[in-house]
């Protein structure tokens, strides 16, 4: 069986949210992922819920979603979510317990096996890459406590490329799907600002699928990566997507 997966930095509900969300709709008709993870879900905004409800009417999927607001104040401003038209046998959650920053998952039962899909969002980009390394090692002691399923999937921004290393940590024990370049497009908000505007625009990958377990990657891309047909400068996020397809090994 071949199932289809994809991630996305939402950029919580700046730069236009309400002129570029229906992007994110298009691109979810187009791509129809049976899971569908998020990074800087607006919590006060419910964008998770719309997602569910609207995005899953443009795939033709009935989604159920689980999300994680960060913790302390940060609860009130953004957390990571998942769409997914699998049953959900469990979830659960870790907290970094450093910068704020928290993993998500949930087990789900795909063709009678236990696939574990995870996502997490990194410490910034900007930042050091030791505070990145923290974390990716909480990550996989968290992981490698739940190593009863069959598949495991880690989607999310990592804020690293393959050569740094918190993602070379990542590699020892998960494959990315790609290596296409997903961050920075040239969305622009209403005063015409760029996130990290001294960064060239889709010069590197920072957003991943790794996938590890009885699960090969057939196909990969990236996604939401295309700017309104209208407004060059309007894209769907401030960061690119990615999608696979994966079938059991």
């Amino acid at each position: 069986m071949t199932f289809r997966i994809a991630t996305l930095n939402m950029e919580q509900d700046h730069k236009r949210w309400d002129d570029r969300r229906g992007l994110i709709i298009s691109e979810m008709g187009r791509l129809k992922p049976d899971i569908f993870c998020m990074n800087e879900v607006c919590i006060p905004r419910q964008t998770g819920r719309w997602l569910q409800q609207v995005g899953g009417a443009a795939a033709g999927h009935t989604y159920c979603l689980v999300q994680l607001s960060r913790p302390g104040e940060k609860s009130l401003a953004d957390g990571e979510g998942i769409l997914t038209r699998f049953p959900i046998v469990e979830t659960a959650n870790l907290d970094y317990r450093i910068h704020d920053g928290v993993a998500q998952v949930a087990r789900l039962e795909v063709d009678g096996r236990l696939v574990d899909v995870y996502v997490t969002h990194l410490y910034r980009s900007i930042g050091e890459d030791s505070e990145r390394i923290i974390q990716v090692q909480r990550l996989l002691e968290w992981v490698s406590s739940r190593n009863d399923a069959d598949v495991r999937i880690v989607c999310g921004d990592f804020n690293a490329t393959l050569d740094m290393p918190s993602a070379k940590l990542m590699r020892s024990a998960f494959v990315p799907s790609q290596t296409d370049v997903t961050a920075f497009t040239p969305l622009e908000g209403v005063m015409g600002d760029v996130s990290h505007p001294d960064w060239r625009r889709f010069d590197r990958c920072i957003d991943f699928i790794w996938v590890a377990g009885q699960a090969k990657v057939v196909e990969s891309g990236v996604c939401f990566a295309e700017p309104a047909n209208d407004d060059p400068t309007l894209y769907p996020s401030d960061h690119a997507g990615v999608w696979a397809d994966l079938d059991f090994a």
